[in-house]
């Protein structure tokens, strides 16, 4: 079902009914996205008859990805979330607003949209302060991300520092 792309492996999301609007509601908030190919099935499956499930290929930041809309089957859950790497809080705030349109806000960067997909909007100075060989440092970040919902970088830059 895949498109013919470069990719080896590339992500694969079960939506009960929506993966073609969930494709175009992330290819409306990322740059260098967009919904490549929607393809209805045509014959009968296990979910559903010929016509009803729907496998849509879409591009997100130029990586490819593919979902299909095929019935209840798992929910999506923390297990598997996508990560977005923000290199200031307007482009943090940004991507944290349009993913939280119909969706809920959760704890230490992560949301879940309003396709029940976890997502976590982080800043890419959060491994380097995370991973400081200095364990002060790196306690003072964590104990300031873990009590924030949606990650404010100059406070954990703050912390990163020692001035909060």
């Amino acid at each position: 079902m895949a498109l013919k792309r470069s990719s080896k492996i590339f992500p694969h999301f079960w939506y009960a009914k929506e993966a073609e609007a969930a494709a175009a509601f992330y290819a409306s908030i990322f740059p260098d996205s967009r919904v490549d190919r929607v393809t209805t099935l045509q014959s009968e499956t296990p979910s559903g008859p010929a016509g009803t499930v729907k496998v849509v290929d879409f591009t997100l930041f130029g990586q490819p990805f593919q979902a299909i809309s095929a019935g209840p089957l798992d929910p999506f859950n923390h297990a598997i979330s996508m990560v977005v790497v923000c290199d200031d809080q307007k482009e943090l705030d940004r991507y944290w607003d349009a993913l939280l349109q119909g969706g809920k806000p959760e704890a230490c960067g992560w949301l879940r949209d309003k396709y029940g997909v976890c997502w976590q909007i982080v800043p890419a100075v959060m491994d380097e302060m995370m991973a400081d060989k200095d364990p002060v440092r790196s306690k003072r970040v964590t104990d300031v991300m873990l009590k924030m919902i949606k990650l404010d970088i100059a406070k954990l830059q703050a912390a990163y520092d020692g001035k909060s």
